[in-house]
């Protein structure tokens, strides 16, 4: 038996599965059943607690992160990093008792993310990193339409799309395509962005291995930061990142790191049969 707890973050929602000594196999297939609405539990991804000590690859990172936040697509495919996940990772490793609330790092393909829980619950506040800026261009194209895209790195890659409302995206049921095919090589996130208002932006996404999701938090990152630098804020001013399954707020500091801040929420736990 292997047990799971279900959490979600704005509705971005994962099977979370214990394995600190990072025995389990952890084969695609295996996750995409797990993750399926119909035949498994149901989920956008999957994340597998490891100790960083014990992660092939990033064994160096275990002083500034004793846990490993190993993320999977609801396909089986690894991701780099996750900002709605990452959220409800840190508020399992309290709910569970391997770390103490307060600043929490957590290693990821990306890096260490430096995550705050606050003590009794409430919104939880992840360092996101600087973003960076990919060279080239892209045209994306769906459901008939197209649009230039800004190329945004959070440790993942995202094509943000502005557009003037968000049911300009239609129906997502399609990944969307983009040219020339080489400029993300190892596909992207499409987010679909629209005004609200001073600082206040709505958006939709496609994620690469997922699909249409509820929430994505680096995706609401880099939709934010293309809007600011399409605004001309200035650092320090906060934004409001509407997404279906709720709102996030994210900044960008003087260094040009960005802070994004959101619910994190532990559904339910269980055991898995064979």
């Amino acid at each position: 038996m292997i047990r799971y707890t279900k959490g979600h973050g704005t509705e971005n929602d994962f099977v979370i599965i214990p394995d600190p000594d990072g025995a389990l196999p952890m084969e695609p297939a295996w996750v995409a059943a797990l993750c399926d609405r119909r035949a498994g539990i149901g989920a956008d991804g999957l994340l597998r607690v490891v100790a960083t000590a014990k992660m092939p690859g990033y064994e160096d990172a275990a002083p500034d992160a004793e846990w490993f936040m190993d993320y999977r697509n609801g396909d089986g495919s690894i991701a780099e990093m996750c900002g709605n996940g990452v959220r409800v990772f840190a508020r399992y490793l309290v709910d569970q008792g391997l770390a103490e609330p307060g600043r929490i790092g957590v290693a990821t393909r990306a890096g260490v993310k430096a995550v705050d829980v606050p003590v009794g619950g409430g919104d939880i506040t992840v360092d996101m990193g600087v973003p960076v800026w990919p060279q080239g261009t892209a045209r994306i194209a769906w459901d008939g339409r197209s649009a230039e895209s800004v190329h945004v790195d959070m440790g993942n890659p995202h094509a943000v799309v502005f557009v003037g409302d968000v049911a300009e995206a239609g129906r997502l049921a399609d990944a969307p395509v983009w040219s020339p095919e080489g400029v993300y090589p190892n596909g992207v996130n499409v987010e679909f962005v629209a005004p609200v208002g001073a600082q206040h932006i709505a958006m939709r996404v496609f994620e690469r291995g997922v699909g249409e999701t509820r929430s994505c938090g680096t995706g609401a990152c880099a939709a934010m930061i293309a809007a600011a630098r399409r605004d001309g804020a200035v650092a320090g001013t906060p934004y409001v990142v509407d997404v279906p399954g709720g709102r996030l707020t994210i900044v960008e500091r003087a260094d040009g790191r960005l802070e994004m801040t959101g619910p994190a929420v532990l559904v339910a736990d269980g055991t898995l049969r064979d």
